[in-house]
């Protein structure tokens, strides 16, 4: 799996995820995922349809919270901060590289 960086107790960012990395992600403890990147935003990449299914099939609980913009980055932040309320811990939330959730992340904690 991709490196992950610590945002906090119980909340780690990481890059993109494949669907068959879904059980090593439930294997490492997490409870829940969250996709943050379009689907469509780069030919070959997975799209959420596949990954929730896969996520949901190891146990996993999921959110689909798309940031493509600085516009989306301020839209969602608040249903990124509900959803770090609402699901069960560890949260393993994912983009392309991990930074854009990170920053997605931030936003929603000044909120």
């Amino acid at each position: 799996m991709v490196d992950m960086v610590q945002l906090e107790e119980g909340v780690c960012a990481t890059g993109q995820l494949s669907a068959a990395q879904m059980s090593e992600v439930a294997d490492k403890g997490f409870r829940s995922v969250i996709g943050n990147r379009p689907d469509g935003e780069e030919p070959g990449q997975p799209e959420w349809s596949v990954l929730e299914d896969a996520a949901r099939s190891a146990g996993l609980e999921t959110r689909f919270i798309p940031v493509a913009s600085a516009e989306d980055l301020a839209a969602q932040s608040g249903a990124f901060a509900q959803a770090l309320e609402a699901l069960p811990r560890p949260i393993l939330a994912f983009c392309r590289s991990g930074a854009r959730t990170a920053r997605l992340y931030e936003a929603a904690k000044s909120r």
